[in-house]
């Protein structure tokens, strides 16, 4: 298929203008594209996938073997090939982060939040900067010293992070329950005294104006070739889960009727859903593993975003997207 210049000059322009490190990049190529087809690749074949991308094999080659010391990597050696899966580990962190990038914006709130208390008098320092690390990671607000709170936290999530760092004695989970007499405002004010929304605000609308012009000009073009698919889903998802994964998730009841997370995910679910099949394409043709060809992408790929396979035909946006 012939590649559209204009396109493809765009999407050029758009890789040159993001924040494209080795190590994360990698990190997303691995969560987005080789995981749902088993998670291991030969490096020849990942080098060539990326090369696009504006990453040379030296910068492949070094950010793979840092994944590696990081526990997010293991490698194999069959002959002269070198082999990279995930390791247990990365699979768990990619799991957590799955279920954040590629589900429904909109959430409802029962008026409970789940608080995290720390013992501070039986965890060492390093203890509690790690405690403090991973559950602002996992979207919750530092509401006092030593003590986490959020009103719609992945629970599964949070016991997994304590029952790694193996703290269970002496980190409290617990349910607080909205006093119904108090109405919405004061813990509006709270979310805003606790998060940096408007950064986060200022960043969704910087993702919006970057990639919404693209999202219509793939639409008017109709077809993708495989090569400029990928390349879009990959800057696509790279950039939101930059942003994303500092999104607390917090229930549309506590914030602003304007605001442009929601919009931000629905043009990331229908990009994502207008390049997934020529991109998948593109994965096969350019990847391997110890077995031979990279193989069908597991079903629960098909569900990300709401489903895939029921949008495969590029649905159209919504209205707060048209422009």
């Amino acid at each position: 298929m012939i590649k559209n210049k204009k396109i493809h000059d765009a999407i050029l322009d758009l890789r040159d203008k993001t924040t494209l490190r080795a190590k994360s990049l990698l990190v997303t190529v691995y969560g987005d594209a080789i995981l749902p087809h088993g998670g291991a690749v030969w490096l020849g074949s990942l080098i060539n996938l990326v090369e696009p991308l504006g990453l040379s094999e030296r910068m492949v080659r070094t950010a793979v073997f840092r994944l590696s010391k990081d526990d997010w990597l293991s490698a194999t050696q069959i002959g002269r090939r070198s082999y990279y899966k995930l390791t247990e580990i990365g699979r768990r962190r990619f799991e957590t982060a799955h279920r954040r990038i590629y589900a429904s914006p909109h959430r409802s709130w029962n008026g409970e939040w789940l608080m995290v208390i720390a013992n501070k008098s039986n965890l060492t320092q390093e203890q509690r900067d790690q405690l403090r690390r991973e559950f602002l990671w996992l979207g919750f607000g530092n509401v006092a010293p030593n003590v986490f709170a959020h009103p719609a936290a992945d629970i599964r999530a949070v016991r997994q992070i304590i029952q790694d760092m193996d703290v269970e004695e002496n980190v409290v989970t617990m349910a607080a329950r909205a006093d119904r007499h108090s109405g919405t405002a004061p813990h509006r004010n709270m979310v805003h005294s606790s998060w940096d929304l408007d950064q986060l605000a200022q960043d969704y609308n910087h993702f919006l104006d970057a990639f919404r012009p693209l999202y219509h000009a793939l639409s008017a073009e109709g077809t993708i070739d495989p090569e400029s698919s990928f390349l879009v889903r990959t800057l696509l998802i790279h950039e939101y889960r930059r942003i994303m994964l500092r999104d607390p998730m917090l229930p549309d009841d506590l914030l602003h009727a304007d605001w442009p997370g929601s919009t931000a995910a629905t043009l990331c679910a229908n990009l994502y859903r207008l390049c997934a099949p020529s991109a998948e394409r593109h994965l096969e043709s350019l990847l391997e593993t110890a077995e031979g060809p990279l193989p069908d992408a597991s079903p629960y790929f098909f569900n990300r975003f709401g489903g895939l396979e029921s949008g495969m035909s590029s649905p159209p946006l919504q209205e707060s997207l048209t422009l």
